[in-house]
């Protein structure tokens, strides 16, 4: 049912979260492949924010260390990940993480994206936003949510 599994990871203990639903549903559904995705955020500073002006150079050396470090990460996670049969890879992409992922999903003909949520709501998800939640209102591909442990409502 899902052959491919899209699990986006931002490197924190709350993404990883997803990994034991992920290994579970991967042994249970003839799944072929799961892609750990990293989305990277371009750096982007106006002139005059906090009264710091970067050059061109240095948002590109920014960005640069950004990518590196999210795909020794991504690399990282890989190598400790054994699903059995299921084909594990890594990827890294720039952009906006809840579009990037739709994105992926859909040009990549993944079957299912599986992603991790604080479980936020009122004040905290409005000033904080969801990315999970933008994903699963964005994304034509089903989306498995799962919610952090230790999360309560209104939390």
């Amino acid at each position: 049912m899902y052959k491919k599994i899209l699990v986006p990871m931002d490197g924190s203990e709350l993404a990883e979260c997803v990994l034991p639903h992920v290994e579970t549903i991967a042994g249970g559904c003839s799944t072929e492949a799961v892609v750990f995705l990293r989305v990277i955020e371009p750096f982007v500073m106006t002139s005059g924010y906090f009264g710091a002006d970067f050059s061109g150079e240095e948002i590109a050396r920014i960005n640069a260390e950004n990518e590196k470090s999210a795909k020794k990460y991504i690399k990282k996670l890989v190598e400790r990940t054994n699903y059995g049969s299921v084909k594990i890879e890594g990827k890294t992409v720039m952009g906006r993480a809840a579009e990037a992922i739709a994105e992926y999903a859909k040009n990549n003909e993944m079957d299912l994206i599986t992603i991790s949520t604080h479980g936020r709501s009122g004040i905290s998800r409005w000033v904080w936003g969801s990315v999970a939640d933008r994903v699963l209102r964005s994304s034509c591909v089903p989306v498995l949510m799962i919610r952090a442990p230790g999360c309560g409502p209104g939390t």
